[in-house]
């Protein structure tokens, strides 16, 4: 069955393994007839600082947050390729997030008193492909993996994008030979079955 799919690279950078990750998907997922729309975050240009406080006051959102949220609400399922840092997200991938993520487009806080704001992005799933330099079980053993907890819970889960799948590369800054063309097998593999 037909899938749009929207593939978002998020490395601030406009060359980088995450790139090849976001395009071998994207292309991939075309040639087994799917609908794709990729954006890198290299080329998006906006304020990444929310900076107002609150959501009565928040800044209009430039055309490139426009497009993020078109191009996800089109969606049927979410791929996001992104690198660790610092136990997180880049920067400019979390103000994109903070930014564009706002009450009456991504979820409804106009619920009872106590009651948990209604996701408005139900409906579509998510694929998430991380790189880093940490291994998977140090990650886990030692931190309890607060980028995937993040990313599953309190973003995607929280405006209804679920579920979110993850596939982690790890020691993304110096692969040993044949890695990267595993992984980027891996991930064509991904893009083939739009999973």
């Amino acid at each position: 069955m037909k899938k749009r799919i929207f593939v978002l690279n998020g490395h601030p950078a406009p060359s980088s393994l995450n790139r090849t990750f976001a395009e071998t998907y994207a292309r991939a997922a075309r040639a087994a007839g799917h609908e794709v729309r990729i954006s890198h975050l290299d080329d998006m240009d906006f304020d990444l600082d929310y900076g107002l406080a609150g959501y009565s006051r928040s800044k209009p959102l430039e055309p490139a947050l426009e497009g993020l949220l078109s191009d996800i609400e089109w969606s049927e399922h979410v791929v996001i390729t992104a690198p660790m840092w610092w136990g997180s997200l880049p920067a400019k991938l979390k103000g994109a997030i903070d930014r564009a993520f706002l009450p009456g487009r991504t979820f409804d806080t106009r619920v009872p008193a106590g009651k948990m704001p209604k996701p408005m992005l139900s409906g579509r799933s998510a694929r998430i492909i991380l790189t880093a330099d940490t291994p998977r079980w140090f990650l886990s053993l030692m931190y309890a993996s607060p980028i995937i907890h993040q990313l599953r819970g309190h973003i995607l889960r929280f405006v209804g994008i679920t579920p979110a799948r993850f596939t982690y590369f790890a020691g993304a800054s110096h692969p040993k030979e044949g890695k990267i063309d595993k992984w980027i097998g891996k991930v064509k593999r991904l893009g083939l079955s739009a999973a």
